[in-house]
Parts: structure tokens; sequence; C-alpha cells
């Protein structure tokens, strides 16, 4: 890694010029928030957590024309509606809410409603988001007070339209909007405590950042990204979803390299916040980080078979297989899950300068790679095929070595009581720390060299 100090002057300037224009605006969430465990009783969490509205149940009721979603919830609550398209959906924005609904919940649809999805999506901030079986309107959304025996209840009510009815709630381009711009519904009503409505913190940095004020810190950036979180479960084969496995994880690897000194650890999330794509990336860029690492697990459905073990991923524009195709194009779809508009890469990126850094950039990717597989071998099952490649997104950083760890399948027995263990945990983490030991050395090395150099000092010759 010594030689990326030694870029020819051509390289640094390319990236000084092209990085403020390809990744400029747009901030990641930090993850500050508590969230309640499914089924927790009230008196037992803590007081940060009880002053959040809880939802305890939720249904569905009506046909293929008009569909009515009912959500209990024990206080009233603001919450702003809308639909988006391509795919159909509708979007409900929430303050933060603790969701304790029954197990299960939402998978299934009916009438308008395939399945519906909720969680965190930012601090303050909850989502419930609709999949639905074609083009619909809200006609209806309101809260209702506790009345008769029943407790405070959320209610929408779907009704079937044309798509030449659904692209004029759109706009002329019947193209969806981003939320608080698409056409809905907002429901006010008064809450007697809890957040107010969803509103993003002013400034956002990542968890694990730096304060602003800090000095300067020279340690290489180890960024991790467990994938997932909030409104996007990830896949889910058994009662633990992949958001849940992969942050117990992540956060697991963040402790050992802390332990070492050597590097600074900055998470994506640290706890069930949901992080779109582009700030995952836009974080480890910010940051200039010499390595990022996001932690996923995969699942086969039952009509592919089995298959067991770890894969690490590398950015590749073709795909080195099928199932790598398919993976990459789940993942990608993350944003779109969590009802968030997906952006157009820019199109004009073949400058032959910012191609050379690329290149460059996927051959340590693909280094890192070597060594993670060769380090992961005695300590987990891996893939019969361990390396891969495919179009992920969250790989996209033109300068920053990335790679994405399937730490194995949910789908698959073996796997699943590896990824529940604490101690597989414990003894995979200490696997792939030591292959960012050995990539990163040279860095470690020169940083703490210009740590130990006193200001002033002449350097020896």
């Amino acid at each position: 890694m010594a030689g990326r100090a030694n870029h020819p002057f051509l390289l640094g300037y390319a990236l000084l010029c092209v990085t403020e224009m390809l990744w400029s605006g747009g901030t990641a969430v930090r993850a500050q928030t508590l969230v309640a465990a499914p089924g927790q009783p009230q008196a037992q969490m803590p007081a940060q957590i009880q002053a959040y509205p809880i939802a305890s149940d939720a249904r569905l009721a009506g046909d293929s024309r008009q569909t009515r979603f009912v959500l209990d919830l024990d206080k009233t609550v603001q919450f702003r509606a809308f639909v988006l398209s391509d795919p159909y959906r509708v979007v409900v924005d929430l303050p933060q809410v603790s969701f304790h609904l029954p197990t299960g919940a939402g998978s299934g649809g009916r009438g308008l409603v395939k399945a519906f999805r909720y969680g965190l999506v930012m601090p303050g901030g909850s989502r419930i988001v609709f999949d639905l079986t074609g083009p619909a309107r809200i006609a209806n959304a309101s809260v209702l007070d506790s009345a008769n025996g029943q407790p405070p209840r959320l209610v929408l009510e779907l009704e079937e339209v044309d798509q030449a009815s659904f692209a004029k709630l759109l706009g002329a381009d019947g193209q969806g909007l981003q939320p608080g711009t698409a056409p809905g519904v907002t429901v006010t009503a008064a809450a007697p405590s809890g957040p107010p409505t969803i509103q993003p913190p002013p400034t956002a940095l990542p968890a694990n950042a730096a304060p602003p004020n800090a000095a300067p810190d020279s340690r290489p950036v180890v960024v991790i990204d467990p994938g997932h979180g909030g409104v996007d479960n990830g896949t889910q084969s058994g009662e633990i979803p992949e958001k849940d496995v992969v942050l117990a994880f992540g956060l697991t690897l963040r402790d050992r390299l802390e332990r070492t000194g050597k590097y600074r650890v900055v998470m994506t999330r640290a706890d069930d916040t949901f992080i779109p794509l582009d700030d995952r990336v836009r974080i480890a860029r910010n940051q200039s980080a010499s390595l990022f690492v996001s932690i996923h697990a995969d699942a086969l459905p039952r009509k592919e078979g089995e298959a067991q073990g770890a894969t690490i991923y590398t950015l590749s524009d073709k795909a080195s297989d099928v199932e790598a195709e398919r993976l990459a194009d789940a993942e990608n779809r993350a944003d779109a899950i969590a009802g968030i508009n997906l952006t157009d890469e820019p199109t004009d990126v073949a400058d032959i300068l910012i191609d050379l850094v690329r290149r460059e950039t996927r051959t340590f990717s693909n280094r890192f790679a070597r060594l993670l597989m060769t380090d992961m071998k005695p300590a987990t099952p891996l893939h019969k095929r361990p390396l891969k490649s495919a179009g992920f997104r969250v790989l996209k950083a033109p300068d920053v070595p990335s790679v994405l760890v399937e730490l194995g399948y949910t789908s698959n027995k073996a796997d699943m009581e590896n990824l529940s263990s604490e101690t597989w945990r414990s003894r995979t983490a200490e696997a792939m720390a030591r292959a960012v030991d050995s990539f990163l050395a040279k860095r470690v090395a020169t940083a703490a060299g210009e740590r130990s150099e006193k200001p002033g000092a002449r350097a020896k010759p």
C-alpha cells in the first residue's frame, strides 16, 4: 500500500479535480437511536424507548378494488403518506415508532397490497412501505383516537386506479418523486408526548466519525458497512433478519480492530437505521478511507437448491456468474425497498484519468479479497467459489479499495448456526482483522512514523 502514496502526479491531480464533481452533495444519517427488541415488555425498556409510540398490531382488509390498512398504536401520531412508481408503492412516514408487531407481520398481503415492511429510516423517523399489485391512490388517511375499547389507530385506505390516473398523481412524467415532494396526504394529530414529525438532523456524521474539531488522526481509516437496516430487513429465512445478523458481526469486527489501536474504525451504521447505498459509499470517501468492508448474508430460494459458506465479492462491470449477478441485483434494490428513488450515476465519467484511478483501486480490492479468503479459510466454511465479482453499487467508490463479504447463507442451517454464534463471530472477525493487518501493514507503519515525529523536527536522511 505504500505505493499508493507515490501515485504519478497525473493520477493525484485527477482525483482532486473529479472527486467533488462525482460525489458532491448529500450526507449520511448518523445512527444514534435505540430500538427495543420485539416482544420486550414496556416496563423493561430504557426511558428513551418508552417515550416512543408503540405499534402493537397491523392488519389488512378488503379486496383488489379497495384495501384498508390499520396500525394499532398506544398514542396518536402525525404521519405523511404518498405514492411512488417503478414499482408501485405507498410510503408512510412517521415519527420514530417502536414496532412490536407479531412475527411475520407484513410478509403476506391482501387486496391491493402484496406485502409491507417497516422500520427505522433515520434518527427520529420510521417508515412503512407497501408493495402494491398495481396502480392505486390514497383514498383516505387518518389517525383515530382511542374509543370504545379500541386503541389509537392509523388508518390508510387505498383505491384501485388506472395507469393514467396514477400518472396524474405523480406529475406529467409519471415518475416517482422523492419523499417530501410526491403528492400525498399529511395527517396532523396532537401527540401528548414523543418526538415531533420527521426532521433530518442539520448535520450528519457516520457512526464513530471523528468530531469536527478533533486533532488530526493519521491512522488508516477502515469503514465497516453492515448491510440493510431499519425498514430494509435484508434476507430472512428464519426468525433473525439479515440486518441484525450483519450488524452483530460488524460490531464484533469493529471492536477487534479498535483494540489494536492501529486504525480509526468508522461504522456506516451502529444500530437499526437505514442508510441509502450512495451514502454508504460517500461515508468512505468523505473519511478518506483506506478500506471499505460491506457485510452481508445471502439466502437462496428453495427452488434454487442449497449453498453454504462465505463469499467475497469485488466490483466488476460484468458479473462472474449468474448467482453473483442475482445477488448484486438484489442488493442494489435496497434504496427502492426503503421507498427511496434510485439516482442515476453520472454518465460523463469515462475520462481516462478517472478510469486509471478506478483500475488501480480494483487491483487493491482484488488483493485484499485474496488475503481475506486465505485468512478466513481456517476460521469459517467458504463457498465452493469464494471469490466472485459483480456490479454492486456499494463498492463503486473510485478511490477506496472495497469488498462485500457474504458471511454465509441464512437459508442454510449450518451457516445460520454460525451466524447466530458469538464464538463464531469472534473467530471469524479475528481472521478478517488479520487480513486487514496484512493489507494495511505499510500504511500503519507510515502513520506510526508520522505520529512519532515531533513537530518542527528535521527529517532524517
